[in-house]
Parts: structure tokens; C-alpha cells; sequence
């Protein structure tokens, strides 16, 4: 869900290369929060 959400965020406010290119980092930070919250 994070994912989903940071990634609709970076389509729509950055070009195309960037946003395809932010999508590591977003994974990266949406790992981050499930893991600290415990979900896994």
C-alpha cells in the first residue's frame, strides 16, 4: 500500500525516466515501514 501510494505520487509529479527511476527507493522505504511496523 505504501508502495502504491509513493509510486502514484512520483508518477504524477515527475517525468517519466525519474519516476520509473524513483521506484527502487520507494521500494526501498515501503520495505522499510512494513518492516518496522511489524507486518512481517
Amino acid at each position: 500500500m505504501v508502495f502504491g501510494v509513493l509510486g502514484l505520487v512520483a508518477d504524477l509529479l515527475l517525468p517519466i525516466w525519474w519516476g520509473l527511476a524513483s521506484m527502487i527507493p520507494i521500494l526501498y522505504i515501503a520495505w522499510w515501514v512494513a518492516y518496522r511496523s511489524d507486518w512481517f
